[in-house]
């Protein structure tokens, strides 16, 4: 097990890399930061030389990969970080200095055991693409097909696994502290942050997780997912079919090969729509440098390594929740709230119904150019805090990446309108899953189950376990010990009582250098270069 010191002396050194690169002004000029966190701000950057323009994208890139990862994050939050810090952190997207070919050669021949030349008839050294978790070439197979071949940084899983077991020592400690930190879970969030990357380290589970995906929109007229090559992949190795076409951020190309960018946007809005609603499985990372449009304007996808689920009744409430900020319906958007145990029940749903009308109505009908984001999101924070509503992991990938779709379609449309856009689809969604049909059939489903169980085992079970609402079941959190704890028992009560002081210094010591990333991880919306406006994500993202 890592020592605390070592833990400690990470989190410094990355407070220390952020302040050289100018990327703690953040935190220090932001209103919601503390008044401690912000002086051990100021002396962490004590005697740097900082740049005029904080390099936000090097502090990142110089952490390591998980760090990437999580700028990769606020990349999609110009709300929050500002449109200069969030252009900058692009670069972390697909911009990452490439590693040696020779490296990667290796990597290929010893993951097959066979010669690359076994496996490809040519293969591009010189990358197309880096990432901070892999880098993908341009290959032919030996019949002649045009691939991609993404392959694994060497060391990338080992790099990550050091980083994230300090990402959760630091959060057991922030939230022993309880309050506001406690509220938002960050263990919760950064294992649920830890089982996300676990998935992209395995490109055998992100080439299953395209071929789900392929298979569940093929009806989809006007969105691809490229084809796996199973023979020439493997858990570091992944082949895929080449897409030709321009990045879906290269507006000249698109309007130059005359395309619709007005129907692009709407496509790509209910494209995201009916994954995340219709089939509950989506790809949650749709930054502009995964999408592509093909000469012919069909929108393809790739990277594949995040993908999002969410269950059927999770989808119900969420579809509600949609058509009733779209129609002004807040009551019954509240009532969801309380059914889905998003708001303790100790509140009121009429409180709780007028405050969503407080943020919800003066965006209605508006298009996105239009709206004041940091209004409303001074007001989103303002509801969080209020109704004591906690941060919801299983929905941080969705409303990633709804933040996502949102800003790559307001490039494409700047009138685009995402209420208007979205509101026939999830309509019709909501006729079809709730309608008279659906509703008999579900009924009919529902008492054929009940018959075949024990009416007394029933009642005994439901007594025993209540309904928990939306949220699955959290995810086994690893365990840590605190520091203060490990103090408690080697020293007894009353030194203990004595070092309480101690404890408050080494929590401030932690926030300063996690709540960058932190920041990013309460937020994950992942998610572009547009302001977050999604009143939706208000019950699902913390101050």
């Amino acid at each position: 097990m890592t020592r605390p010191a070592t833990h400690i002396r990470r989190l410094l050194g990355w407070g220390r890399t952020l302040a050289r690169h100018g990327a703690l002004r953040l935190l220090e000029e932001s209103p919601h930061t503390p008044a401690p966190v912000r002086r051990l701000c100021r002396l962490a950057r004590f005697g740097t030389s900082q740049p005029v323009v904080p390099d936000y994208a090097g502090a990142f890139r110089a952490i390591g990969p998980a760090a990437i990862k999580l700028g990769q994050t606020l990349a999609t939050r110009p709300d929050l970080v500002g449109e200069e810090a969030a252009r900058n952190l692009l670069a972390l997207q697909d911009k990452l200095p490439p590693v040696d070919f020779a490296l990667i050669r290796r990597e290929i021949e010893t993951s097959f055991e066979r010669p690359l030349e076994s496996l490809f008839s040519r293969f591009d050294e010189d990358p197309v693409g880096a990432a901070s978790i892999a880098q993908v070439h341009q290959a032919w197979t030996l019949d002649g097909r045009k691939v991609a071949v993404k392959v694994l940084r060497p060391g990338v899983r080992e790099k990550f696994a050091r980083d994230i077991e300090t990402y959760e020592w630091a959060a057991a400690h922030l939230e022993a502290l309880g309050g506001e930190a406690g509220r938002l879970r960050p263990r919760l969030v950064i294992a649920n942050f830890r089982r996300w990357t676990l998935r992209e380290l395995d490109l055998r589970r992100e080439a299953a997780s395209a071929s789900e995906l392929a298979d569940s929109m093929h009806a989809f007229a006007g969105y691809r997912v490229p084809g796996i090559d199973w023979d020439r992949t493997n858990g570091k190795v992944m082949t895929l079919d080449w897409i030709d076409g321009v990045k879906i951020s290269d507006l000249a190309a698109i309007d130059a090969a005359g395309h619709d960018r007005k129907e692009m946007a709407s496509r790509l809005v209910l494209a995201f729509l009916t994954q995340a609603i219709s089939g509950g499985y989506f790809h949650a990372d749709m930054h502009q440098g995964n999408l592509f449009v093909e000469p012919d304007g069909t929108i393809a996808a790739i990277d594949f390594g995040i993908m999002g689920r969410i269950d059927r009744r999770a989808r119900l409430w969420l579809a509600e929740i949609l058509y009733g900020l779209t129609t002004g319906n807040y009551r019954r958007v509240a009532e969801i709230h309380f059914e889905a145990q998003y708001v303790p029940s100790y509140h009121s749903v009429d409180e709780f119904a007028t405050a969503l009308r407080a943020v919800g109505e003066p965006m209605r009908g508006r298009p996105v150019k239009d709206l004041s984001v940091g209004q409303m999101l001074d007001g989103l924070f303002a509801i969080t805090r209020d109704f004591d509503m906690q941060t919801q992991p299983h929905l941080l990938l969705l409303q990633k990446t709804m933040v996502m779709v949102e800003g790559i379609a307001q490039q494409l449309d700047p009138d685009i309108n995402m209420w208007d856009t979205a509101a026939p689809f999830v309509r019709n969604w909501l006729r079809d899953e709730l309608g008279p049909e659906a509703a008999i059939a579900e009924r009919l489903r529902e008492d054929t189950a009940t018959l075949m169980r024990v009416p007394e085992l029933i009642r005994r079970i439901e007594e025993r376990f209540p309904a928990k609402g939306a949220a699955p079941e959290a995810p086994p959190l690893p365990d840590v010990p605190l520091m203060w704890d490990r103090r408690k028992r080697d020293t007894g009560e009353e030194r203990n009582r004595a070092s309480s002081w101690p404890r408050v210094i080494l929590a401030a010591a932690l926030g300063v250098a996690a709540a960058f990333g932190f920041q990013a991880l309460s937020h994950h919306d992942a998610h572009h270069d547009a302001p977050h406006h999604d009143p939706v994500a208000m019950a699902y993202q913390a101050p």
